[in-house]
């Protein structure tokens, strides 16, 4: 079974396009796309709140999901938001094949 994961970044304010930014130059995201199992990977900037960001995520499997948060590029992640994210909501949805 897939897995859609809806994760929402709520940044310091005024940090978000700062924090984007830093995403994709450091290369988090490019990684996180060629990772086995990953079938989405796409940001999206909100027009209701300045200082969040939306993360989409598909993956092939509840495994791949798992195999993701022990990568290299997943820990940068945990630092980057130590410097620009105030809080994080994840939410994961099953997705039937």
């Amino acid at each position: 079974m897939k897995q859609f994961v809806e994760v929402h970044y709520f940044t310091k304010p005024g940090m978000r396009q700062a924090f984007y930014d830093i995403l994709i130059q450091s290369g988090i995201a490019a990684a996180s796309r060629a990772e086995e199992g990953n079938e989405k990977y796409d940001y999206y900037l909100s027009p209701h709140n300045e200082d969040e960001l939306l993360l989409i995520e598909l993956w092939a499997s509840v495994d791949a999901v798992a195999a993701h948060s022990q990568t290299p590029h997943f820990t940068k992640l945990g630092e980057l938001k130590q410097k620009y994210v105030i809080d994080t909501t994840i939410m994961r949805y099953d997705v039937a094949d």
